[in-house]
C-alpha cells in the first residue's frame, strides 16, 4: 500500500490513541453505528434578556418536543392526564409536592408514572448511544437506569414477572420512587436537547442574565451567536467605557441591578450617592446620572474615530442651555428637562471629576468581577458573530445591504469591508481587544465593541441611529424612529437569501437563515422568503410582549425536519406548575422530509466519515506492519 509521508506522520499520531488492531477495530464500528443513528435535536433559542426563569421553562419542555412525544407515544391518554404528565417532566419536584396529597394509592401512582416515564425514556434515547446516554446520568442510579431502558427491551421475564416491572416494583418499595422520578424527568429533558444554539441577547432588561450563563455552561453541546447586547457586555468586560455606561443605565433602567450588584459584585453605591445629589427631581436618578455619563463617553469615541460616522449621537452639544431646546438635522425641538447639571454647555462632553473618579472605579470592578470575566470567557470560547451548520446560517441581528440588495460597505481603519469579510474582521478585531495584552489593535478592539453595541452597520444592531437620547428628553415621537438597514425588507426575498447563503458557505438551495434580533409583531410571520428565512425572537422580556402579543419563537430540527414553536407568554414557575401550562407548535418545513435525516447526514457526520477513512487506513497501515502495534 502506498501512504505519503505526511499522512504516514498522521497514521502514526493517531496510533497513540489506537494502539491495537483491536482497539480500531472497535472504534470503526462505533463511529459507523453513530452514522447510521437518526440526527440528534438542534434547538434554536434567540433574545432570551436575562429572563431565568421563563428560559428554564422552554428548555425544560425543549419547545414543545417532550409533549409531543408523549402525544405520540400514549395516545389513549386523555388531553388532561399528558399535561400532567408533561408538567411532572418539566418540574417534578414542584409537581409531586402538589399531586401527593391528592393521590390515595401511592404506590400505584409511583409504579404507573414510572413505567410511563421510563417508556419515554426508551423513546428519547433510541437515537444515541448507550456510552452517550451514561454519561448523562448521576453515578448514585446510573447501573438501575441502565437496567430500567435496556434490560425490557427484550421484555426479559422472571418466574413471570417482567424485567423491568420487577426493577420498578423494588424502586417502590425501598421508598425512592420521588428520588427516580426527578432524575428521570430530568434525564429525558437532557437527552431530547441534543445540541443548543443560542442566537443572542443573553444579557439586559430580565433579572439574572448570570443565572442564564451559568445554566448554559452545564450543557455539554452548546454554540452562541453573539447579539449586541451580549457584545456590550463583553465590552464592558473588556474596559469600554461607553459599553460600561450603556449596561449600567440598562439595569438601573429595567431595575435588573441584581445582576451587577450580586451576581457580579459590582458596587453602584457611589454612583447612587452622585446621582441623588445631582439628580433629586429624577424619576430615576441612577438612570438619568449612568445616561448622562454615557452620552459623554459615546461623544469621546465618536470623535476618536470618525470612520464610526455616527455624529448623528452628538447631540450634547447641541442643546440651547437657555431656552431648553435642541437642534436635531436642522429642526428645533423642544426639550422635557432642563435639568442637566452635569453637564459643561462650554465642553459637554468632558466628564466631572466625580464622574471621572465613578467611571474609573467601575472599570476596576468590572475588570476584578471574577464571575464576569468568567462568563465573557465562556462566551468567547463558545460564541461567534455567526455559524453555518448543515447547510444553514445562523446570526444575530441583520447583514448590512444597500436598499437594491447589494452588501453595502462598511468604513474601517483597514478599508471597505462587505458581507462575511465585514463579519470576520469585526470578530477578530474584538477577540483582539479582549485577548490582547497591549499595541495599537487591543484599544481599536476595545473601542469596536460600543459600535457593534449600536453603530448602523453593526451585523447585530442594523438601524441608521440608536435614539436613547431622544427618547430620555424629547417628547415628540418622530424622533424616537429607529430606521432599519434595508435587510429587514431584503429577507422577503429568495434571491437575496440564497445570496446570503451562498456568502457565507451555506447551502444556497437547501438551506435557511436563521436569525433572532427583531420581536415579532402580533398579525406579522416569523417565516419569511417562503420559508427560506425564520426570525426566532424568543420574545422573552417582558417590555416587549404588549407588540407581540406572544412571547416569541424557538426552533426544533430533528431527524424529521424543522418546527416552529409559539410561546404563551410566561408569567411564574409557580403559575406554570399548577396550571400546567404548555406551549404550541407550528410546523413551517414546506413539505415532510421522505428520508429522516442520519448522523452521517450533518457536518459533524462528513467529519466523522473522514475519521473512518482514517481510521481505515490506520488498520490497514497495522496489518501491512508499516506501523507497529
Amino acid at each position: 500500500m502506498q501512504i505519503s509521508e505526511s499522512k504516514m506522520e498522521y497514521l502514526k499520531l493517531l496510533a497513540r490513541t489506537y494502539k491495537t488492531e483491536d482497539e480500531v477495530e472497535a472504534e470503526i464500528v462505533n463511529l459507523m453505528t453513530i452514522q447510521n443513528l437518526p440526527k440528534g435535536t438542534d434547538y434554536f433559542m434567540s433574545d432570551i434578556h436575562a429572563e431565568y426563569e421563563a428560559f428554564l421553562h422552554i428548555l425544560r419542555n425543549a419547545s414543545g418536543t417532550i409533549k409531543r412525544r408523549i402525544d405520540e407515544i400514549f395516545p389513549d391518554m386523555d388531553d388532561a392526564e399528558r399535561r400532567t404528565l408533561a408538567t411532572l417532566i418539566y418540574y417534578p419536584r414542584e409537581k409531586l409536592e402538589l399531586m401527593l396529597p391528592e393521590i390515595k394509592d401511592k404506590k400505584a401512582f409511583y409504579r404507573d408514572t414510572l413505567k410511563k416515564l421510563v417508556r419515554l425514556l426508551e423513546v428519547s434515547t433510541f437515537k444515541f448511544t448507550r456510552s452517550y446516554v451514561r454519561k448523562r446520568m448521576p453515578d448514585k442510579y446510573a447501573y438501575t437506569l441502565e437496567e430500567l431502558i435496556y434490560g425490557s427491551s427484550s421484555a426479559m421475564a422472571y418466574g413471570g414477572v417482567n424485567h423491568q416491572d420487577y426493577i420498578i416494583d423494588s424502586i417502590v418499595e425501598v421508598g425512592c420512587a420521588d428520588d427516580f422520578i426527578i432524575i428521570i424527568s430530568g434525564l429525558i429533558s437532557r437527552v431530547s436537547i441534543f445540541r443548543l444554539h443560542i442566537l443572542g441577547d443573553v444579557y439586559d432588561r430580565g433579572p439574572a442574565g448570570e443565572l442564564v450563563i451559568d445554566t448554559l455552561m452545564k450543557y455539554p453541546n452548546v454554540d452562541i451567536q453573539w447579539g449586541n447586547h451580549d457584545i456590550l457586555w463583553m465590552g464592558a468586560a473588556a474596559g469600554n467605557r461607553a459599553c460600561i455606561a450603556n449596561v449600567v443605565r440598562n439595569c438601573t433602567k429595567y431595575d435588573n441591578i441584581h445582576t451587577l450588584e450580586v451576581g457580579y459584585g459590582i458596587s453602584l453605591r457611589k454612583l447612587e450617592t452622585f446621582a441623588l445629589r445631582n439628580y433629586p427631581k429624577a424619576d430615576n436618578p441612577m438612570m438619568m446620572a449612568s445616561a448622562m455619563i454615557q452620552f459623554k463617553v459615546e461623544g469621546q469615541l465618536i470623535k476618536k474615530h470618525k470612520h464610526y460616522e455616527m455624529e448623528s449621537l452628538l447631540l450634547l452639544d447641541k442643546i440651547n442651555f437657555e431656552d431648553h431646546t435642541i437642534n436635531i438635522g436642522g429642526k428645533v425641538y423642544k426639550l422635557n428637562s432642563s435639568d442637566f447639571p452635569t453637564v459643561d454647555p462650554a465642553d459637554p462632553y468632558k466628564l466631572t471629576a466625580e464622574e471621572e473618579e465613578i467611571m474609573q472605579d467601575f472599570e476596576k470592578e468590572f475588570a476584578e468581577s471574577r464571575i464576569l470575566q468568567q462568563h465573557v470567557r465562556y462566551l468567547f470560547d463558545y460564541g461567534s458573530f455567526y455559524k453555518v451548520l448543515n447547510g444553514n446560517l445562523l446570526f444575530h441581528g441583520c447583514i448590512p445591504m444597500t436598499a437594491d440588495g447589494e452588501f453595502d460597505p462598511i468604513n474601517t481603519e483597514d478599508g471597505y469591508k462587505y458581507g462575511k469579510e465585514w463579519f470576520d474582521y469585526a470578530e477578530k478585531l474584538v477577540r483582539t481587544g479582549y485577548f490582547s495584552k497591549g499595541g495599537r489593535d487591543k484599544q481599536r478592539g476595545v473601542d469596536l465593541f460600543w459600535y457593534l453595541w449600536c453603530g448602523y452597520k453593526s451585523p447585530m444592531f442594523g438601524k441608521e441611529k440608536i435614539t436613547t437620547f431622544e427618547r430620555l428628553f424629547i417628547d415628540d415621537k418622530e424622533t424616537h424612529v429607529e430606521k432599519k438597514n434595508p435587510y429587514y425588507e431584503l429577507y422577503d426575498r429568495v434571491d437575496v437569501v440564497e445570496k446570503l447563503l451562498k456568502e457565507f458557505g451555506g447551502d444556497p438551495e437547501n438551506g435557511i437563515v436563521i436569525n433572532g434580533h427583531v420581536p415579532v409583531k402580533k398579525g406579522s410571520s416569523p417565516i419569511h422568503a417562503g420559508g427560506r428565512l425564520i426570525v426566532i425572537d424568543g420574545g422573552f422580556a417582558k417590555a416587549y410582549q404588549k407588540t407581540t402579543g406572544i412571547a416569541g419563537y424557538t426552533l426544533v430540527q430533528n431527524s424529521n425536519g424543522f418546527l416552529l414553536s409559539a410561546h404563551d407568554a410566561f408569567t411564574t414557575k409557580e403559575r406554570a406548575v399548577a396550571e400546567e401550562l404548555d406551549i404550541k407548535t407550528i410546523p413551517v418545513q414546506k413539505e415532510p422530509v421522505k428520508n429522516r435525516i442520519r448522523n452521517k447526514d450533518t457536518d459533524a457526520g462528513r467529519a466523522r466519515a473522514v475519521e473512518i477513512d482514517n481510521l481505515k487506513l490506520l488498520l490497514e497501515a497495522y496489518k501491512a506492519g508499516l506501523i507497529k502495534q
